[in-house]
């Protein structure tokens, strides 16, 4: 599916950018693909795969914490323990201001 859009989106710019239809089409674009951006469901659908990716990334995460163990040089490890700590208390917030929810 990753592909697939990749290559819509591609097609898309490619057409964009190589057209001669002038400034009106580009607009009609432009006007579409922001329709599409503020639907409730392309943003719902959005949302869902931000928050799979951040539940994936966190077992990830465990996982290879796990398996590294001890074997990781102390100064990754502390840098990953402030990280966990700084996470923790300010309430799952990254540095973008984005939640973690």
């Amino acid at each position: 599916m990753r592909y697939r859009l990749t290559f819509v989106v591609g097609l898309a710019v490619g057409y964009v950018l190589g057209t001669r239809a002038g400034r009106e089409r580009y607009e009609q674009l432009k006007k579409s693909a922001r329709q599409v951006a503020q639907n409730p469901a392309v943003r719902n659908t959005a949302e869902t795969a931000a928050q799979q990716g951040r539940h994936y990334a966190g077992v990830a995460y465990h996982t290879v914490s796990v398996k590294v163990g001890e074997r990781m040089p102390e100064a990754v490890a502390g840098r990953v323990r402030s990280l966990r700590e700084r996470s923790s208390h300010d309430g799952g917030s990254d540095d973008w201001g984005t939640s973690n929810t």
